[in-house]
């Protein structure tokens, strides 16, 4: 690995680890009048987009200890590709859909800022600029798994605990069963193929810019 490739991969990820502390501190001491999809306190750990976030810090905080001992982080290659295609969906849900309904402001204040902008944006960058060895196929379903988990535990929580009364103390906060079970579970298959697509695209790219796109 080159040294501009190592300086990159380390800065990136120390960027994203403090990105990730600033956004959960932020979401633990805002209140949800501060931000679209925000609750109070820890509650804030039962959406998609904090956990994904949070997530992608870890790692990344991971990743900087495997470069500080000088590990081989290619063995990270896996969960680096399922951080980015969590965050991604995030950053891509928000940008593209909910902004354009309801208004970018309120999706882009204090925690929010940096869970659904400032860490996607760097966690992808980061992605595609530095140079891994080839990402063989099966690790894109790997990556498309927490997001399964993710709506198999939201569909286990509503059916254990019911859907409850109005925002903010609804189980289903994202709104997804307001068409009834067959349509919200038809939404969340979809999210689970659109993150197996991203992790593809984000798979394809990252071969392509190390040049091992070919190998087998």
């Amino acid at each position: 690995m080159s040294k501009k490739n190592s300086s990159a991969e380390t800065i990136l990820n120390i960027i994203i680890t403090i990105f990730t502390i600033v956004g959960i501190v932020f979401m633990l001491t805002g209140k949800p009048e501060e931000g679209a999809l925000q609750a109070s306190g820890i509650e804030n750990f039962k959406f998609y987009t904090v956990l994904t976030n949070v997530f992608c810090g870890i790692v990344a905080l991971i990743y900087l200890c495997f470069i500080l001992l000088k590990k081989n982080a290619d063995k990270l290659a896996v969960l680096k590709l399922a951080a980015v295609c969590g965050v991604a969906i995030t950053f891509a849900v928000v940008a593209f859909m909910f902004g354009p309904l309801y208004g970018y402001p309120q999706f882009y204040r204090r925690g929010n800022l940096f869970f659904h902008l400032l860490l996607p944006v760097t966690a992808m960058a980061e992605f595609i600029v530095v140079k891994r060895k080839r990402i063989p196929f099966v690790h894109t379903i790997i990556a498309a798994v927490p997001t399964l988990l993710y709506g198999i535990g939201y569909m286990l929580n509503i059916l254990i605990n019911g859907i409850g009364g109005p925002w903010p103390d609804t189980n289903d906060f994202y709104a997804f069963l307001s068409w009834g079970w067959p349509v919200g579970i038809g939404i969340f298959a979809g999210i689970t193929l659109s993150s197996f697509a991203v992790a593809c695209l984000f798979r394809l790219i990252s071969n392509r810019c190390s040049g091992s796109s070919k190998e087998p």
